[in-house]
């Protein structure tokens, strides 16, 4: 599943399916849906390229989001522990009250 692609000039991430929107539209609902996205599936994302982006604001919106998925995607798995972990030590604490 690719979340993020460069296309004529433009940076664009994936709304549904085949859908893909500019990422100067990007809202904080998008952002925590691809987020949910990478950490669930298998993703792919286009590297970020400076030359294919001619404009300013999608080179420094799709870099952003492109270095910050990239890096939970290659994280994922001690995210997901880690998160497990935190949620069980909680969990652990209130079922004994």
């Amino acid at each position: 599943m690719r979340l993020l692609k460069i296309e004529n000039e433009q940076g664009l991430f994936m709304v549904e399916g085949d859908e893909y929107v500019t990422v100067d539209k990007l809202t904080k609902e998008h952002l925590l849906r691809l987020v949910n996205l990478t950490l669930s599936h298998e993703v792919e994302f286009d590297e970020f390229d400076a030359e294919k982006l001619q404009n300013q604001a999608h080179q420094i919106i799709y870099k952003s989001i492109w270095s910050k998925l990239s890096e939970l995607s290659g994280r994922k798995a001690e995210f997901l522990d880690e998160s497990e972990r935190q949620f069980l030590e909680d969990y652990e604490k209130y079922k004994q009250e």
